[in-house]
């Protein structure tokens, strides 16, 4: 039974003595180390003068078969005989950690259960002490990104997040995507302002500001300040539908004014056959259903400005998804702006002049089409973070959680492999 432990365990260097089962189904398994030398602490050299054994240490190690296991060692003591004085160090074996209750096998595992889930409700569940946990985060995790672990950098993302429903307590989530698309955490900051994200990109290595070759970001000034000064101006690409969001509100502003005037010429029950306008009017025509089309028509025939703000949204639209080069786009969207004023529609004015003050940052999106998606997907992640830890409010767990959803398996999960 020993030898069948032995294998079941996959721990280096041991040797199964005794095992023994508790009255609740657990597994004690009482092991010696095969090792007869090891480093001393001083001088470092290999030493194999045996002293004595230590005092017993107990380890939570991986289930076997649902019943949780211990494994018992009395880890061996030498002596050094470089050194001054002869001191003694104790045998340390590579699958725990010194003065740790569990084996690296079984803090892997734990903290693979921490991913998208609470460390209450594994510590529940495993039936280990939160604290435990928690310093098992502390100890894998930092707080601070690791910049001697990127060669390069090319796509950086920008957004915030809030913290606390209806409050404007915002935290900025600084990200990289890398080569094969994955999504990396560099930085959780504490607020939006043009200082602290300066301060932050100055962090930056020398090396990796040069490979900077896109920033992805909304039309925040302290971003676009602060990207401009660190990376340069032409580092900076405005988020394609951060832009889409605004000239999609002034088209539907111009249908509320129609909207509005009809409601107060036309009947009831001809203002009645527009219900549900709004959504068609929202809707690109290749999704429209025929019921909806129709619907809709009849709303611009009474509201001829109305279709001409859908047709210039939509022909605005149709540059983003068919313009080839920066070059190309930015003769399109000055033909469409020409369009605009000749149309005589004043509700696109605002828009326009967003346009042209961030036409280079807008117009970059066209060299290699890169968006703010990665950004806006990990924010959905960190969305159902808060909701599960019921708010996060202290930012170097956050950048920890973060992490841990973002790499937890690539990292962890080769406990799997070996165990």
């Amino acid at each position: 039974m020993e030898a069948t432990f032995e294998m079941l365990l996959k721990l280096t260097h041991i040797r199964v003595i005794r095992v023994e089962q508790t009255k609740i189904g657990a597994y004690i398994i009482t092991v010696e180390s095969t090792l007869e030398h090891t480093t001393c602490h001083l001088c470092k050299r290999r030493i194999d003068t045996f002293y004595r054994l230590d005092d017993w240490i107990m380890l939570q190690h991986l289930p076997i078969c649902g019943s949780k296991v211990f494994i018992r060692l009395q880890p061996k003591r030498f002596r050094c005989t470089y050194c001054s004085g002869r001191p003694t160090t104790t045998q340390e074996l590579p699958w725990y950690r010194p003065r740790s209750s569990l084996t690296k096998a079984s803090e892997e595992y734990l903290l693979m259960q921490c991913i998208t889930s609470t460390i209450e409700d594994v510590s529940i569940k495993e039936q280990v002490g939160y604290d435990t946990i928690e310093g098992l985060l502390n100890h894998y995790i930092a707080t601070k990104v690791d910049w001697s672990a990127y060669e390069r950098l090319d796509i950086v993302g920008i957004d915030e997040i809030a913290l606390k429903k209806g409050h404007r307590d915002y935290a900025v989530i600084i990200t990289v995507r890398s080569a094969d698309e994955s999504i990396h955490l560099l930085a959780v900051l504490p607020d939006r302002q043009k200082e602290t994200v300066l301060a932050f990109f100055n962090q930056v290595p020398y090396r990796l500001r040069r490979t900077v070759t896109n920033v992805c970001c909304d039309m925040c000034a302290a971003y676009l300040s602060a990207i401009e000064t660190v990376f340069g101006f032409d580092t900076i690409v405005v988020d394609r539908f951060h832009v889409a969001r605004h000239y999609y509100d002034a088209a539907d502003a111009i249908r509320k004014e129609e909207l509005a005037r009809l409601k107060k010429e036309r009947s009831e029950r001809e203002y009645g056959l527009l219900k549900g306008v709004m959504w068609y009017f929202r809707k690109r025509p290749q999704d429209l259903e025929s019921e909806e089309q129709d619907v809709l028509n009849c709303f611009f025939s009474a509201a001829p400005r109305a279709r001409q703000a859908y047709e210039l949204r939509e022909a605005l639209t149709g540059i983003f998804e068919t313009a080839r080069t920066k070059a190309e786009a930015l003769d399109q969207l000055g033909e469409w702006t020409v369009t605009v004023n000749d149309s005589g529609l004043t509700g696109f004015d605002a828009f326009i002049h967003l346009l042209f003050e961030h036409l280079n940052g807008i117009a970059n999106y066209f060299r290699d089409r890169y968006t703010s998606g990665f950004v806006e997907g990990l924010n959905n992640k960190i969305k159902a973070l808060k909701r599960r830890c019921y708010g996060i409010f202290n930012l170097d767990h956050l950048f920890q959680r973060i992490t841990l959803d973002l790499e937890g398996y690539a990292v962890f999960g080769r406990f799997s492999l070996r165990h």
